[in-house]
């Protein structure tokens, strides 16, 4: 009888563990909605119940915990931005959800595998670019634009960003000021870039 009673108990666990698993798919799909409302909270939730495995999984693609935090603030800042074209119906949130974090964290593992490692100063490394400084400095005229676009970056690559174009310096003199790999220094200052240009659209 106990032994019909563990079997029992041991099938209901797998099948619990499922109805939890939907029922948090269905709650991440529903916040994706909520999100597409421009509902931040919804977004907070998200993030409230994904962020730590998300940053688990960046940091086995990118092996370093400060890319992965990088790759996790980008793709919360791009599921925010594209919510709206989550569609339920070609795949789950989940799903869609993970799937720009990898992205992500791919295209930040090409910038640092191509990053170059020369001291030039920024604007002539960036000169033949597609998303060089001028262009991107000429749309930020309005400066309730900088601000908005500026404030989607995470904050140690909006300083290095101000520290760039505002303050002039160099690859080498931020890196050195700030202590930090210049090729990390030159692959986060084009990835804020590129970043600010799809925020100006």
């Amino acid at each position: 009888m106990a032994s019909d009673a563990t079997s029992s108990g041991k099938a209901r666990e797998p099948l619990g563990k499922a109805r939890e698993a939907s029922g948090k798919a269905k709650e991440i799909e529903s916040a994706l909605k909520a999100c597409a409302s421009g509902d931040k909270l919804a977004l907070r939730r998200i993030y409230d119940a994904e962020s730590g495995r998300m940053l688990g999984v960046a940091q086995r693609l990118l092996k370093r915990r400060a890319l992965a935090e990088e790759a996790v603030q980008d793709a919360f800042v791009l599921i925010w931005r594209h919510a709206a074209r989550f569609d339920p119906e070609r795949g789950g949130g989940l799903t869609w959800i993970y799937a720009i974090l990898r992205n992500r964290s791919l295209s930040i593992l090409r910038d640092e595998k191509r990053t170059e490692t020369s001291e030039d100063p920024v604007a002539e490394d960036l000169a033949s670019e597609e998303d060089d400084p001028e262009t991107v400095m000429s749309k930020l005229s309005d400066a309730k634009a900088l601000r908005d676009c500026l404030e989607t970056l995470p904050p140690q690559r909006r300083g290095i960003v101000l520290l760039a174009f505002v303050q002039g310096l160099t690859h080498g003199e931020i890196a050195g000021k700030l202590s930090m790999p210049i090729g990390t220094v030159k692959s986060w200052i084009r990835r804020s870039l590129m970043s600010l240009k799809e925020c100006l659209g």
